[in-house]
């Protein structure tokens, strides 16, 4: 990660010295593509190292502060930009100013990593096991010999016997088409592809061309609208991340999310098309917003709040959540590769789609969250309060007796024999693939 977080800093400098354009802009793109690069592997390594530092029973919640963190950037985001268009015209400040504060919360970054301890699974992975479990009993806040930290262990170094034993010189054919993890990179990939055509990043990139075109005309009102619509997502973020994740679930929260966003954007297409708002006449103050453009503000208000529930926290979360430590790192590389991808496609795409197609825009994401993504939510395993090491007998790589028996062993060999304690602690997981 910090390899990473250096690479970002270097883009996001490069991006801040650029000059006005034509002559800066080579440097604006060549900083936006390393900048990019630095993004995409911390994107793909953060959620991995923090899903395999939590405790089961708030690794959804942990592992979703990186969606929050996400929205907060987006929000401070909506802000700079509303400053900059009241307080700044025509100079090279419109880009230095957002393109500078890039390097706040990477320097942050690059220092805080320094500080922090190496993932227990990783270690173990590696066969430095006596660093493991010191780096696991600090972070369980046990001592090395608590009974919960070795029975940890022991669950964690048997999956890792496990994935060597079935996958001896892994390769990526293995990786990807081994027992039980085709459908893992099939998920990996497919839950990005959905949360991207949800609506959220065409709304999130053009927030204030999307609230012009509900009938928030003006400069001012369609850049505070957005910062509104920012502030609602943090929130609703954090209420859930801190309050529902462990709660709901994971399924029952991305199908109540689909279910939520796609009933909202479905009444804002039926307004935009009954009630369109108003046009500007060239010369004249824009007009305040009418009641219809209010009724579609509230309603992209409650469809964040939908969004933040679900399908804007949740899919890091549970591709996190999936994958073994052998194949983590090809997991993680996948799924932030589609939603890289994906992300690219609709900021590209959607000026044109908000052109041609007008509220029908808001129709097709409606139909993408109730005919796509609520489907695909009740079809994925649930994966709250199961281990990392649970998610092989989930996914059929090792059947539960398999697991038991193994974990039982290297229970003894650390000097745990009393197994009684565990005994009515099995394995106990559905398939449900």
């Amino acid at each position: 990660m910090e390899l990473f977080t250096l690479i970002f800093i270097i883009g996001a400098i490069l991006q801040t010295v650029a000059e006005g354009p034509p002559h800066g802009l080579g440097l604006i793109y060549a900083g936006r593509v390393i900048a990019g690069a630095g993004i995409g592997g911390i994107s793909s390594v953060a959620p991995a190292f923090v899903s395999e530092c939590s405790p089961k029973e708030v690794r959804g919640r942990i592992t979703g502060l990186f969606q929050i963190m996400v929205a907060i950037g987006v929000m401070i985001s909506y802000f700079v930009n509303y400053g900059i268009g009241v307080h700044i015209q025509n100079s090279v400040m419109i880009w230095r100013v957002p393109f500078g504060l890039q390097l706040v919360p990477g320097g942050i970054m690059a220092l805080g990593i320094l500080t922090i301890k190496e993932s227990p699974r990783w270690l173990a992975s590696v066969g430095r096991n006596q660093e493991a479990i010191t780096n696991l009993a600090y972070l369980r806040k046990e001592s090395e010999s608590s009974p919960a930290v070795i029975h940890e262990m022991a669950e964690i170094e048997a999956a890792i016997m496990e994935e060597r034993q079935a996958r001896q010189d892994l390769g990526w054919k293995e990786a990807f088409f081994g027992k039980g993890n085709f459908i893992r990179f099939f998920i990996a990939f497919f839950i990005f592809l959905l949360q991207q055509w949800a609506g959220q990043n065409s709304v999130n990139y053009y927030a204030p061309q999307i609230f012009e075109a509900i009938g928030y005309t003006g400069r001012r009102s369609s850049l505070l609208a957005s910062g509104i619509y920012g502030v609602v997502k943090v929130v609703a973020t954090a209420i859930f991340i801190f309050w529902g994740v462990e709660t709901l679930g994971r399924k029952l929260s991305l199908f109540i999310s689909a279910v939520g966003m796609g009933t909202l954007f479905y009444i804002i297409g039926a307004i935009l098309k009954t009630h369109p708002p108003p046009p500007v006449v060239n010369g004249q103050a824009p007009p305040s917003p009418p009641p219809a453009s209010q009724a579609m503000a509230g309603m992209l208000y409650i469809y964040v709040v939908f969004y933040s529930m679900g399908w804007g926290p949740l899919p890091w979360v549970y591709v996190a959540d999936i994958f073994p430590t052998r194949t983590r790192h090809y997991g993680l590389a996948v799924a932030s590769a589609s939603q890289w991808l994906w992300n690219f496609v609709v900021s590209k795409v959607t000026p044109q789609m908000k052109t041609n197609l007008g509220w029908k825009l808001f129709i097709m994401f409606a139909t993408v969250n109730i005919g796509a993504m609520a489907p695909f939510s009740l079809l994925i395993p649930e994966t709250k309060n199961r281990s990392l090491e649970e998610m092989d007998v989930i996914f059929g790589s090792i059947s539960a007796e398999e697991r038991q028996a193994h974990m039982n062993k290297r229970e003894k060999e650390m000097g745990h024999a009393d197994n009684s304690s565990h005994s009515a602690r099995s394995v106990s997981v559905e398939r449900k693939v």
